[in-house]
């Protein structure tokens, strides 16, 4: 779609899935700013094309049309929003911030409340899809918010995203549906996991057990993707084990808030949680295989 002349935009959070949503609303033609703690990223967008760059929102100038917040949690994002100095306070009149989080319906929900007190709108927008699709500009956006959020922040959805779901009108449900979303995530790394480690203590060569399931009906996205890192020895982190002790944490107390049992999630939660105790915690999620003792993993080559 065409982007009116002045439409201006803000990523907040440059990393694996924010510097991807960024490139691809300079693609798409928005004057798009970014903000990180990071310098070598802030360096990386200023030399793709961003308008500007800075470590907080005082190093920008001007008013925002669009702002996508593409931290790691309700904290983080609260703080970056409505915090000292936050982004709230250069967003335009009829702007609407997205903000693309995982966090807890009823965050989502407080979150919401403020920024309509302010009267800038929002939209409660978690995103899925990997550094990969944020760059092609595919990600899958789930989102919930009023029909004025959609429309203002339509130029950057149809950049950042190939789908789009409108969940409804009421904040919270997107939050919702993305950590429903992160229990089947988790749940198939946690999986993927003990089946080779079960591969592993029989002696089945892990490539081996690999290319087989990759081709069968056992596969998903989440095995082939993740369980790639353990047969190749490698758990440098696109996204870590303390994400889904985060993310997990997050799906057994919204299904303990609706008295619902989820004895997966609980399982795969508990193995999280282990591998981070055990200190794997900033290492890539499909080292929640180190929690299995008596098996010997592949070594990363050189």
């Amino acid at each position: 779609m065409s982007v009116a002349s002045g439409y201006r935009a803000c990523v907040i959070g440059l990393g694996s899935m924010g510097m991807g949503a960024a490139l691809s609303c300079v693609k798409a033609g928005i004057a798009t700013s970014g903000i990180d703690l990071d310098a070598g990223r802030r360096d990386a967008f200023a030399a793709a094309g961003a308008e500007a760059v800075a470590d907080s929102v005082a190093g920008l100038s001007g008013a925002f049309d669009a702002v996508i917040v593409l931290v790691v949690n309700a904290a983080q994002a609260r703080a970056v929003i409505l915090g000292e100095a936050g982004i709230a306070s250069r967003v335009a009149p009829g702007g609407a911030i997205m903000v693309s989080c995982t966090q807890s319906a009823e965050d989502a929900k407080a979150l919401g409340r403020d920024l309509e007190a302010m009267g800038i709108l929002m939209l409660d927008a978690p995103v899925s899809g990997g550094a990969a699709k944020a760059a092609a500009g595919e990600m899958t956006v789930m989102a919930s918010g009023s029909a004025a959020a959609f429309d203002k922040l339509a130029p950057v959805l149809d950049a950042v995203a190939s789908k789009t779901y409108n969940i409804g009108p009421e904040i919270g449900q997107g939050a919702t549906v993305k950590v429903i979303h992160q229990l089947l995530a988790g749940v198939h790394i946690a999986v993927g996991a003990e089946a080779m480690a079960l591969a592993a203590r029989a002696g089945i060569p892990l490539e081996t057990m690999y290319d087989v399931v990759t081709n069968a009906a056992g596969n998903s996205w989440m095995f082939e993707n993740r369980m790639k890192h353990v047969v190749e020895g490698d758990y440098t982190p696109t996204s870590a084990v303390d994400i889904f002790v985060k993310d997990l944490g997050l799906v057994t107390e919204t299904g303990r808030s609706l008295k619902f049992p989820l004895p997966l999630a609980s399982a795969a939660f508990a193995m999280f949680q282990e591998a981070s105790n055990m200190g794997h915690g900033g290492e890539d999620d499909s080292a929640v295989i180190k929690t299995f003792s008596g098996i010997e993993l592949p070594k990363k080559e050189g």
